[in-house]
């Protein structure tokens, strides 16, 4: 990675970031726990949230696993049938949660005006594929069954994530189309990790360990896929074939995130397929620069990019 074409909204801060990537895989359960507090850091640097209330829910997982838990979000002032985004973390397939996507989430209904269902699906090595995206279509399935008793608007229900959680909501994206029984209105799709093959260019030129690089993403393709592999294409979407059919795609990334070519390239074939897509890539962004240094003027720029989005898919006037 070429350091001379950082941003300069960030560079600097980008610069002083200790070098963590490789060491995840040294002791995955140290570093969730350090990911927690550095996303607890940066919610603690930042204006709190007093606009958005939330609830949390334990519900019916797959058949035959356990619960999963989701915290609910709304305006405060909400009212009857608002539409809903189904929120999925990131962290590789082996880290992040739920809580940790707490502040990032809260901003997100404060300013869209919708409600956020986060799901806090189960992590691999323990748990790889299929269990985190059941947990997921459990989440989802919750939120479609519920949506009269949560007040929400059932034809206005939208999918999205980061990363890793990109990379489910793609896939879950592709299982609700063929299993039939929801039909979704979008998919945001935030830098998302959807190609296992790490062939790219992109692939192979980010190896600086102060962001998410390549030695990262073959090991998290590893410990998500587990030691038997699969040939599904809901386990990573950029292996699916066929793309029509599904909703309407955003897909944000910056050009110096080593999934910016698989994200180019997924973006292309859904165009291809018939899917109407916004494509977007900022140059000089690292991955998911727009909340790791959230008071960069190019990460607000990202982020209100992100929220027009999301709020011209649920038909949100402001």
């Amino acid at each position: 990675m070429n350091l001379q074409q950082l941003h300069p909204d960030f560079a600097e801060e980008f610069l002083a970031t200790p070098v963590y990537a490789d060491r995840i895989w040294q002791d995955i359960p140290a570093t969730r726990a350090f990911d927690e507090l550095m996303r607890e850091k940066i919610a603690a640097e930042l204006a709190p949230v007093e606009s958005v209330i939330t609830s949390d829910h334990l519900v019916p997982g797959p058949a035959g696993e356990p619960d999963v838990s989701v915290r609910l979000y709304a305006p405060a002032n909400h009212s009857v049938g608002l539409p809903a985004l189904l929120w999925i973390h990131g962290g590789g397939y082996v880290m992040g949660s739920m809580l940790g996507d707490d502040y990032m989430v809260k901003k997100m209904v404060e300013a869209v005006g919708c409600a956020v269902v986060s799901v806090d699906y189960r992590l691999a090595p323990e748990h790889p594929f299929p269990a985190p995206l059941e947990d997921c279509y459990a989440a989802l399935n919750w939120l479609f069954s519920q949506s009269q008793t949560l007040q929400l608007d059932s034809t206005r229900i939208a999918i999205g994530g980061i990363s890793a959680g990109g990379g489910l909501a793609a896939a879950l994206a592709l299982l609700a189309r063929d299993r039939g029984e929801f039909a979704l209105v979008f998919q945001m799709l935030l830098c998302p990790m959807i190609d296992d093959n790490n062939s790219t260019p992109s692939s192979h030129r980010i190896t600086d360990q102060r962001t998410w690089n390549r030695h990262c993403n073959i090991n998290g393709w590893a410990a998500y896929l587990g030691q038997q592999g699969t040939d599904s294409p809901y386990a990573a979407a950029a292996r699916a074939t066929d793309l029509s059919g599904l909703p309407s795609a955003y897909i944000p990334v910056g050009s110096l995130d080593l999934f910016v070519d698989e994200n180019a390239h997924y973006a292309e074939r859904l165009e291809a397929a018939g899917v109407p897509v916004e494509f977007s890539v900022y140059p000089g962004g690292v991955h998911a620069f727009e909340f790791i240094y959230p008071l960069a003027d190019v990460s607000a720029r990202a982020r209100d990019s992100h929220y027009r989005a999301l709020k011209r898919a649920l038909n949100i006037i402001a």
